[in-house]
């Protein structure tokens, strides 16, 4: 059976004046209908760049897809034209943006740009019957129909937020890709959100890829988790594999700096350093410079991604025969 998405040994490159940075280094990894994969790691770790390169939205000159294929319904999103993958953007696949603020046009009001979405990917539609849909997309996200000719500047956060999943979700999406929906938001709003979207994929049965660096996010959401570390994912695996049969250093090092309800402790535990410069990666493992595992190999090759169990992959040599 195909997968609903499948993304094979995608490198992204941004060739800056000086230097030429590597973003995205053979990200794989594939989502089924009606899953939620979660995409986790650091600021900089090549999260937003791959979902934008499914989009086919990398901005060029400068940044380009340099390798890989993107299969999108046993078709190469990569193949195709900006006129074609315009009508997959927002009818097949949304995404939702890390800030509502700058994803909504302020002189345009919510309801015109719910309806400027249901117009574009409805062509056979009467006025009415847009007007009608965008109405019902708003009361489904939970604000009342009567807003509907207010500005963005008149909605709190997570009301923009709402707004913006209405968007996403007006021509319901096969695909929906959320980008840090909750970061802006405090914690009450937040689990709104989440529950909000949680209850709309269900009822839309759409499949979602969730970026984000909230493991407790990730715990409530995901069916499947890929950690992703200088570009690449270095541990992919079912929420169970992640969460129970913790294996990468860096995942550990993830979980061990969340705060433990059942552990007293005067100090969390940091990951030490920063993730490597992305225009000068190092030859071994891109995470040996942090990792309290390291192994002489590790400075000196790069490690490939080996299959602990079905479905379970990691990228470190302390499961090779060197680190046995």
């Amino acid at each position: 059976m195909s997968h609903l998405l499948e993304v094979k040994n995608l490198y992204v490159e941004f060739d800056t004046r000086h230097s030429v940075v590597k973003a995205v280094n053979g990200v794989s990894f594939s989502i089924d209908e009606g899953e939620t994969i979660g995409l986790v790691g650091e600021t900089g770790a090549g999260k937003t760049t791959t979902a934008l390169a499914i989009m086919n939205l990398i901005p060029g000159p400068y940044g380009k897809i340099t390798n890989g294929e993107i299969i999108y319904k046993d078709e190469d999103l990569l193949k195709k034209s900006q006129q074609e993958m315009r009508k997959i953007r927002g009818g097949q696949i949304s995404m939702i943006f890390q800030d509502p603020m700058t994803s909504l046009n302020p002189v345009i009001t919510v309801g015109d740009q719910i309806e400027e979405v249901v117009r574009l990917h409805n062509k056979g539609m009467t006025g009415k019957e847009i007007h009608e849909k965008a109405v019902e997309m708003l009361e489904l996200v939970g604000i009342p129909g009567s807003r509907f000719g207010e500005y963005p500047h008149q909605f709190s956060g997570g009301m923009r937020q709402r707004v913006i999943i209405a968007i996403a979700l007006a021509c319901n999406p096969s695909l929906l890709i959320a980008d840090e929906p909750t970061t802006a938001l405090d914690v009450t709003i937040q689990a709104q959100v989440l529950e909000l979207m949680s209850n709309l994929k269900k009822d839309f049965k759409t499949s979602m890829i969730l970026i984000t660096h909230d493991l407790g996010v990730v715990a409530g959401e995901c069916n499947k988790v890929a950690i992703i570390y200088a570009g690449e994912i270095v541990e992919f695996g079912t929420r169970y594999h992640i969460f129970k049969e913790t294996t990468h250093p860096y995942t550990k090092g993830l979980f061990g700096a969340i705060p433990k309800i059942n552990v007293e402790t005067d100090r969390l535990t940091p990951i030490p350093g920063l993730m490597p410069d992305p225009t000068n990666l190092p030859k071994g493992c891109p995470f040996a410079p942090r990792c309290s595992y390291k192994l002489p190999i590790c400075d000196e090759e790069h490690p490939k991604a080996l299959e602990l169990s079905e479905g379970h992959i990691v990228r470190c040599h302390l499961y090779t025969k060197e680190g046995q």
